[in-house]
């Protein structure tokens, strides 16, 4: 590879961040039944331990996001022990995800639910999610709702709409300066007849009804088969309404899959959009890479690690283009040339640089290999076994 390529490739590591969340490292499950995996973390600060072992040998994933229903079993008086937690394994908070969709109170939803307390009270937990990222001095809040319904005529969508805009509102009006309030959408499920933020025109409609520190979040399993993300990234972008991804892959639906392992060039695509975008504008997008992904076949930390590898190397390929030329190509309306441009960059393997960019940071080469010969598998296989053993459950 030539030197000027190798620049590009090293220049565009330097910056690139990626976020992975606390759920990905802990037992999870399907609708149909959960299987355990005897090195899955049991506790936050496990959590905080696996994630650092990721950066450690990654060194692109400083931040880890955080689920409030999950992490923080005592609201906003847990986060001093949080703190403590980032400081010793190295790794700090992220992103903070309210949880209004696992209580039995929001089986009709959340913001969008018709009981005027229920709607209350999701408001007051994101308020109450709020100030934990502001004690733990995390921008974004990442906002998804399982809203919606199940059967014609059974919801007044015109009214539940409302009802979102005045949570949103008054959620946006408790941010902090430089805080982010950041709008996820997806399609169906768990409502299987109209979920209330169901693309991403919903959710601009939305975030710019609640406020101007409100932006979209692009989840990439969010959408139906075959949809083009890359063309939501680039309306986004124009608009300046992209906040962050949550970053995994699919086959059928929703199927939080390691990114890149069905369609790899479609997350290229998506980060040339970025690029191309940025090299136009002579400025950074301001987004938020982040990873939400459950692994319940794989092991946790190593399909981690595998995304974080992956999206390094999709990220470097699209680093690649020649995006003046790219440019121009597409004025003149050279397909070809147009296509192969972006063709040639995926193709091209760029693995040894980033071989060479870990060498110069004192990383591993092999991030996969040296986690499996650290011997730090093996520890919390035997220390965290048998708690795993007792959490068993079952569908019914």
């Amino acid at each position: 590879m030539k030197s000027r390529e190798s620049d590009k490739i090293f220049g565009a590591l330097e910056s690139f961040r990626i976020e992975i969340p606390s759920w990905g490292f802990a037992n999870t499950g399907t609708r149909f039944g959960k299987f355990l995996q005897p090195a899955a973390a049991t506790s936050i600060e496990e959590k905080f331990s696996d994630a650092g072992q990721v950066h450690l040998l990654t060194g692109i994933c400083p931040t880890l996001a955080l689920h409030v229903l999950w992490d923080f079993p005592e609201g906003v008086t847990s986060t001093p022990a949080v703190e403590k937690l980032a400081s010793q394994y190295g790794v700090q908070p992220g992103s903070i995800n309210p949880n209004v969709f696992e209580e039995q109170c929001y089986k009709y939803g959340s913001f969008g639910n018709p009981d005027k307390s229920v709607r209350e009270r999701a408001l007051r937990h994101t308020k109450d999610s709020i100030e934990i990222a502001c004690e733990l001095r995390s921008r974004d809040i990442s906002m998804w709702f399982a809203d919606g319904s199940n059967y014609p005529g059974t919801a007044n969508i015109r009214q539940r709409k409302q009802w979102f805009v005045e949570c949103l509102k008054a959620s946006h009006a408790e941010l902090a300066a430089g805080q982010r309030l950041l709008m996820e959408y997806k399609p169906f499920e768990p409502a299987f007849y109209h979920t209330d933020i169901a693309d991403w025109g919903m959710a601009l409609l939305l975030a710019r009804a609640a406020g101007p520190q409100a932006k979209v979040l692009v989840d990439t399993g969010h959408h139906y088969s075959s949809q083009n993300i890359e063309q939501i990234v680039a309306w986004l972008l124009s608009e300046e309404m992209l906040g962050g991804f949550h970053f995994n892959d699919r086959r059928y639906a929703d199927d939080d899959l390691t990114m890149g392992s069905i369609d790899p060039y479609q997350v290229f695509r998506i980060f040339n959009e970025i690029l191309y975008f940025e090299w136009e504008m002579g400025k950074r997008a301001d987004i938020a890479y982040m990873i939400d992904q459950s692994h319940n076949l794989k092991g946790k930390i190593e399909a981690m690690i595998q995304t974080v590898k992956m999206a390094q190397e999709l990220y470097s390929k699209a680093a690649l283009l020649d995006h003046a030329q790219l440019a121009e190509v597409q004025k003149n309306a050279e397909l070809v040339r147009a296509e192969s441009l972006l063709q040639d960059a995926f193709a091209t393997d760029v693995r040894p640089v980033i071989q060479e960019w870990r060498a110069s940071k004192g990383l591993p080469l092999d991030p996969m290999e040296a986690l499996r010969q650290s011997g730090y598998l093996q520890r919390i296989t035997k220390d965290r076994a048998e708690r795993n053993a007792r959490s068993i459950t079952s569908y019914a």
